[in-house]
């Protein structure tokens, strides 16, 4: 049996990277799946294809998980279609670089509404159906530097470890109403949000994994289907870290 058989999940920014890869691998586990970005249908198309290839229903929605109308908007076209969302991934995010003594005002508020804000406006627009039901998944995508930091980047760590906070104490609000509600934190991976990185920044980062190179999102992807099936009924306000050895708790 599928781990996630008749399960409708709902993943933010999954056109690519980790969240596509998340939404593809939750189709395999039997789930019909949202696939909410900020871009265009265009950028869906793969994983769209790819969930349908599943034989899964899926849905894209253009959303723009830091404006609160969009993601009402979003909770109401899947609820519409649906009926409910057992399980959701808050992957929608962004990544910018700069030192804090050059760090704009807005650069600040753009990646911190994305990243933070965002996810938070998910989780309200979705977590009390979840409480009626007395039963849902909440997923929080964090990152490593949320945990321990990073040079020139304080703005991107200071929204993952924003995620973090938030993930345990919505854990301790709602696990006994049967939400269920942890985070990733994965270290660096493969995808379209690391290439953004500048290659002095890869270099120095590779010689400090100790396994000694990026990981692939299909070694994320394992973790969020623990996280949303039956195997990880007893995680509660966790952060599990796929990081390649970048984090050692």
């Amino acid at each position: 049996m599928m781990r996630l058989e008749n399960k409708i999940a709902l993943v933010t920014g999954a056109s690519s990277g980790i969240g596509q890869g998340i939404a593809i691998a939750f189709a395999s586990e039997g789930a019909d799946v949202i696939v909410a970005d900020l871009s265009g249908p265009e950028a869906a198309a793969e994983t769209l294809s790819a969930i349908k290839a599943h034989g899964r229903r899926s849905l894209f929605v253009q959303t723009d998980v830091a404006d609160e109308k969009s993601v009402s908007n979003l909770a109401r076209v899947a609820i519409d279609e649906f009926g409910r969302v057992d399980i959701l991934v808050n992957n929608a995010g962004i990544f910018t670089e700069s030192l804090v003594e050059n760090l704009s005002v807005a650069d600040w508020d753009r990646v911190l509404n994305t990243n933070l804000r965002g996810t938070f406006l998910c989780i309200r627009a979705f977590i009390n159906p979840m409480l009626e039901r007395g039963e849902g998944r909440i997923i929080n995508i964090a990152s490593q530097l949320g945990q321990i930091g990073g040079g020139a980047v304080a703005h991107y760590s200071a929204s993952k470890a924003g995620i973090i906070g938030l993930t345990k104490s919505l854990a301790r609000e709602v696990s006994t109403r049967g939400v269920l509600v942890n985070a990733i934190a994965p270290g660096p991976i493969i995808t379209p949000l690391l290439d953004s990185e500048t290659e002095e920044w890869r270099s120095a980062k590779l010689a400090e994994l100790p396994i000694g190179r990026f990981g692939r999102v299909d070694e994320v992807t394992p973790t969020a289907i623990l996280l949303a099936s039956a195997d990880g009924s007893y995680y509660v306000g966790q952060t599990l870290g796929p990081n390649g050895g970048d984090v050692m708790l």
